[in-house]
């Protein structure tokens, strides 16, 4: 057999070497000795890829490391990889298997990052920042689980709309219908509390410092982590807007009633392509939606059908049952997006979009394009390569339009723009002088 054997960053060492060492099997070379994991003289971690991947045998008989391959795009610097010929190979128990791969996507990230974005942005102004977004949104979990949805769902109408500067926190006022208050995010879109109570614990330890947006990408992640085991490093750097309009939401957030080609197109113009838009549409297998977003589908669809002819006929009449046709009855009345596993973000949705049970019609409109259903039904069938993509897609997505640097403010409460747009970003300057007295003990 030929398997591949890679080395590891030291920054990713620590992590893989605690699990690495309950690890009981080993991989025995042709010459009868045994792979091991080490540290290399120069800190890289030698990591023997037989203790861990699923193999599967090719036609020639070797064997691949599925997960392993799956994830090797993640590690960004100082890898390489070889084959090595082994001859008996005894296999980790599923459970380990499984933890193993979901570290290496938490301490791998993806390495395109854009401008001033870089992960632990915050590590010497504000060096609790992100253990704090992580307890409070673990917090509110604890409390109440739908959070989850929420929480990842705003992170994509954020970003969306303007970029992720935040301005979907920003509250109307006399003067001006700010964006939350639109028919896209109000009023489904929750988790608000959530922020607020991240950014009064952060503010409390570094004033001034973590932007709101920055939160937003946080608890987006750490919420991708609770509900789902996927865990992923997040560039940070992002920096608050101060415009908020109405009209920006209805123009730049597809609706539940688009179709492929408009979807297609929304996600183009935020540089995402058409496989991450099917990937990004997996976030659909938790929380909850509002009757109106699907009643098209269920009463008078077309002049010869009552019902939308590509929507399973028994989830219909569930779906009638929960929606009546009277709109005022079920006004406030609210149905999981996945009937497969409506609390956990997996890739099951795609199993049920597959059996004509997505929810909306832009969860259908997915298998009306050769490309879409493709890559509907590769998610359905690997769900841990589905969680290798949705991660890297929710990094690239999070880079869309950020402002850095001295654009936009750090909003001292994250619904009110600031009073004046100057304000002084202590954060950047913390950060700055942090830079510095490192360059000058070097």
């Amino acid at each position: 057999m030929e398997l591949v054997r890679c080395e590891v960053a030291p920054e990713s060492s620590n992590q893989l070497l605690e699990l690495l060492s309950e690890v009981e099997t080993k991989a025995v070379r042709e010459d009868g000795t045994y792979w091991k994991t080490g540290v290399l003289d120069d800190g890289r971690l030698e990591l023997d890829v037989a203790e861990y991947c699923l193999l599967e045998l090719d036609a020639a008989g070797y064997a691949l490391p599925v997960l392993w391959l799956a994830s090797l795009p993640l590690i960004e610097t100082n890898y390489s990889c070889e084959l090595v010929k082994v001859v008996q190979i005894k296999m980790l128990s599923l459970m380990k298997l499984l933890s193993l791969f979901l570290l290496i996507v938490a301490v791998a990230p993806p390495a395109a990052v854009d401008g001033q974005l870089k992960v632990g942005f915050y590590s010497q102004s504000c060096p609790l920042a992100e253990s704090l977004v992580k307890k409070t949104v673990a917090s509110a979990y604890a409390n109440n689980p739908g959070v989850a949805a929420g929480l990842i769902r705003m992170f994509f109408h954020d970003c969306f709309v303007r970029g992720c500067d935040a301005s979907v926190l920003i509250d109307s006022t006399s003067s001006n219908l700010a964006e939350k208050d639109a028919p896209p995010n109000n009023p489904s879109l929750h988790g608000f509390g959530v922020i607020d109570a991240a950014k009064s614990a952060v503010e409390a330890r570094c004033p001034n410092t973590v932007s709101c947006a920055d939160i937003i990408a946080f608890a987006a992640r750490d919420s991708s982590a609770l509900t789902g085991n996927i865990f992923y490093d997040i560039p940070s750097g992002r920096r608050d807007g101060n415009i908020s309009l109405f009209t920006d939401a209805l123009a730049n957030l597809p609706s539940p009633l688009s179709n492929a080609s408009t979807l297609v197109k929304a996600f183009a113009a935020k540089n995402l392509t058409a496989d991450e838009l099917v990937t990004l549409s997996g976030a659909h297998s938790i929380g909850v939606s509002h009757c109106s977003s699907f009643r098209n589908r269920i009463y008078n669809f077309s002049s010869i059908s009552q019902v939308d002819p590509t929507l399973s006929a028994a989830y219909a009449v569930l779906l009638r049952l929960a929606c009546p046709f009277n709109s005022s009855l079920s006004g406030n009345t609210t149905v999981a997006m996945d009937v497969m596993t409506p609390t956990v973000l997996d890739n099951a949705y795609y199993v049920g979009v597959q059996r004509e049970l997505g929810l909306f019609t832009s969860d259908q409109a997915l298998l009306t394009q050769t490309s879409l259903s493709a890559a509907v039904n590769a998610n359905a069938g690997n769900g841990a390569g589905w969680a290798v993509k949705f991660a890297r897609a929710m990094v690239k997505m999070g880079n869309t339009e950020v402002k850095t640097g001295q654009q936009g403010d750090i909003r001292k409460n994250c619904h009110v723009v600031n009073t004046a747009s100057t304000l002084w970003n202590k954060g950047a300057e913390k950060e700055a002088e942090g830079e510095s007295s490192l360059v000058a003990n070097m």
